[in-house]
């Protein structure tokens, strides 16, 4: 597939695994990766918020369509109201973070377990499934959960500890409903998860790159 791919990211932790994704999801497709990862930070400080990131993102977004992209997915899970206000005014496909995992998740019609290493994104994805079940729809039960230190230890360069992090907080939660792993950083944990609890969570990189392969191909 001759095609250019945008992805925008707000932390480095997130650039691997959905590069990743695409290789497998995409074979031939091309990544194009730009990362301010001020944004976090940002995002995560006192009164983050109440920030308006749109005029970021735009501009991010501008860049990659300039350099005729394809489509874009957007890596970063806590901005999800400055993306809306950028895809209002959408000339390629743009996907945000989690849109493809919540709608399968909102389709298994059962509570879900929402597992995240930066605390903001449990707020952004509530908003993510009222979007997705829509004015009227049913809201499934959203059980948060908090994983401290791991996004911390990965940053750090401990995979490991970070994966089994991850994997100790969902085997807490096993049978409560479906697992979701938040962030695209945590996907890289997905198959330590699946071994201590016998479920597949669902990840947003996989998601996000089987929802564009659909677009694309129309």
């Amino acid at each position: 597939m001759n095609l250019r791919i945008g992805l925008i990211h707000a932390t480095p932790l997130a650039v691997a695994p959905i590069n990743d994704a695409l290789r497998a999801g995409l074979p031939g497709a091309q990544p194009m990766n730009l990362l301010d990862d001020s944004l976090s930070v940002d995002r995560a400080a006192p009164g983050g918020m109440q920030v308006d990131f749109a005029p970021r993102f735009r501009a991010l977004t501008d860049y990659c369509v300039a350099q005729k992209v394809g489509g874009i997915i957007y890596t970063c899970s806590a901005f999800g109201e400055a993306i809306d206000a950028v895809r209002r005014h959408a000339q390629v496909p743009m996907l945000k973070p989690n849109e493809a995992m919540v709608e399968e998740a909102v389709a298994a019609d059962m509570p879900i377990v929402v597992l995240a290493t930066f605390a903001p994104s449990i707020p952004s994805m509530e908003v993510d499934f009222r979007e997705a079940v829509g004015p009227g729809g049913r809201m499934p039960e959203l059980i948060g959960v908090h994983v401290p230190d791991a996004q911390r230890l990965l940053g750090e360069g401990d995979g490991a500890a970070h994966d089994r992090l991850i994997a100790e907080a969902a085997a807490r939660f096993r049978g409560r409903g479906r697992l979701l792993l938040s962030q695209f950083s945590m996907a890289r944990a997905a198959s330590v998860v699946e071994a201590a609890t016998g479920e597949k969570p669902l990840t947003s990189p996989e998601s996000a790159v089987a929802k564009m392969r659909r677009v694309l191909q129309g």
